[in-house]
């Protein structure tokens, strides 16, 4: 018997805590005032194709960049290094575009421009035709890389001497899954990246 009391009392318990409850939630809209709305979140709107293969594009970008090989002795620069005198270009559009810089004391352009052609970055392939001599008056090269496919995406080092040693920047890009490159007329063709 006292059991069914114990259940009866907790029964009406939970009433009594309910009424409250949804009395209180009452009395708290009426204080709102009449008519007032109730603010509802807005959804933000979902991202396009277009901004969504840029994200991946630039992801892509970004993981060439850390998987950046770099001689040894290689120093991150803090912004771009004075007299590069050419840059990449990259025909093909949407791509997403990165640059580094280094500098390298105590180097000459052939010895990073070699290392450079015998260490790839990640699973990219060399678009490097000759290589440099040792001649001191050479005052910089190119060595670019790109994936198998051929495309005009990748990363381009562009090698520059300095005084105290070499410089390098890193001009990287991903194209995008819809990017597309502009004819050239009479049937000419873009050169590789990294080729000049």
């Amino acid at each position: 018997m006292r059991r069914l009391q114990a259940v009866a009392i907790g029964i009406a318990s939970l009433a009594i805590l309910t009424g409250c409850a949804t009395g209180a939630g009452n009395a708290g809209a009426g204080n709102a005032g009449a008519g007032s709305p109730t603010p509802t979140p807005t959804a933000s709107p979902a991202p396009t194709v277009a901004e969504l293969e840029m994200v991946a594009a630039k992801a892509q970008a970004q993981a060439w960049l850390d998987a950046a090989a770099l001689p040894p002795g290689a120093l991150p620069a803090k912004g771009a290094s004075p007299g590069f005198n050419s840059y990449q270009g990259w025909p093909c559009r949407p791509v997403a575009e990165i640059k580094a810089y280094w500098r390298i004391p105590d180097s000459t352009v052939a010895e990073v421009e070699r290392w450079f052609r015998a260490n790839p970055t990640a699973d990219l392939v060399s678009t490097a035709v000759g290589q440099v001599s040792d001649d001191p008056s050479i005052t910089s090269a190119m060595v670019g890389y790109i994936p198998g496919d051929n495309s005009h995406q990748g990363i381009v080092y562009s090698i520059a001497k300095r005084s105290d040693g070499i410089a390098v920047r890193a001009e990287i890009a991903a194209l995008t899954e819809s990017a597309v490159c502009p004819e050239l007329p009479e049937g000419g063709v873009w050169g590789k990246p990294g080729q000049g």
